[in-house]
């Protein structure tokens, strides 16, 4: 669709109550990457242990825009040495209206991180390669199971 053939939710003829969501950028917030092994990561034949940390966050920006940040850090480690750390933020902005607030939280912290992820897995397969070290594909996220298991966490500590 150009951009004269773009038209307003009224203009569509839509109720303004309608659900809306799109995203408007997905960009990369933060990034760091270490080596600390140096040259010894590659002059030995490692196998190193792969660690994940993953987290998201999410930001009201304005009245239907929203900042939704997926953040994973991997850790390779051989023994007691870290062969590479890898932390990245990535990030997105959505519109999102008409989503009852009960349900917004479950949008942003499973919908938005599952749209982010494909660019997060792209960003820290390019950094590995640039550091010298093969690419590695995470594996798929389960953002719904993590959501559910979070939300069944904090009924626990409710009670």
């Amino acid at each position: 669709m150009t951009d004269n053939e773009t038209k307003t939710t009224e203009q569509a003829g839509a109720a303004p109550n309608d659900q809306q969501f799109f995203i408007q950028k997905v960009y990369l917030k933060d990034l760091s990457f270490e080596a600390p092994m140096g040259a010894k990561a590659f002059i030995d034949q490692i196998q190193p242990k792969i660690d994940q940390e993953l987290g998201t966050a999410t930001k009201k920006i304005d009245e239907n825009l929203y900042e939704v940040v997926l953040k994973i850090t991997l850790t390779a480690k051989v023994e007691d040495e870290v062969a590479f750390l890898v932390e990245v933020q990535q990030a997105g902005l959505f519109h999102i209206s008409g989503v009852e607030e009960s349900h917004l939280s479950r949008v942003m912290n499973t919908v938005c991180p599952h749209i982010i992820l494909p660019y997060t897995r792209e960003t820290i397969d390019s950094t590995l390669s640039k550091g010298g070290f093969p690419p590695l594909m995470l594996p798929p996220i389960n953002f719904e199971a993590l959501f559910a298991q979070a939300m069944e966490e904090k009924k626990n500590q409710a009670h």
